[in-house]
């Protein structure tokens, strides 16, 4: 990075965005029932199928036994399922419940929803600029 005055707004405006969307997510999360933590868990669960929870534990740089506490709590309510592995019983694994499948259609569904919204106030020329940025970035970060 060159640090020039463009890079550095770039920066912050990543930082400010990201820091938007998370507080955007944790009241989508909040207003499902989940806190933050265990909607990442899910989030994990969903894209990467059945997993270990030291698998869990490593892709989310958390602890097994933080990672174990909010499965403990997930599995109250019935939105992951624990099972034992059959060759080694000291091996768990989590993953998803058909419960949560179908909560998770549905909050995706509400989520884009709540961005389409969000970008309905936008003018047509924003919205021009917003898609130019993006392709422009997703070349950059492809390369």
């Amino acid at each position: 990075m060159h640090n020039n005055p463009s890079e550095v707004e770039i920066v912050q405006l990543f930082s400010e965005i990201g820091r938007s969307l998370k507080k955007t997510m944790r009241k989508s999360f909040e207003c499902n029932g989940l806190t933050m933590p265990q909607g990442m868990v899910m989030s994990t669960l969903i894209k990467r199928g059945e997993m270990k929870i030291s698998e869990i534990s490593s892709e989310l740089h958390l602890s097994n036994s933080t990672i174990s506490g909010i499965i403990d709590r997930l599995e109250k309510h019935d939105l992951v399922i624990r099972t034992r592995s059959e060759q080694d019983r000291r091996i768990v694994y989590v993953k998803v419940s058909p419960k949560y499948v179908d909560f998770h259609r549905e909050f995706h569904h509400q989520a884009e929803k709540d961005l389409q919204k969000i970008l309905s106030r936008a003018t047509p020329e924003d919205m021009r600029k917003i898609l130019e940025g993006l392709t422009a970035l997703k070349k950059i970060l492809g390369q």
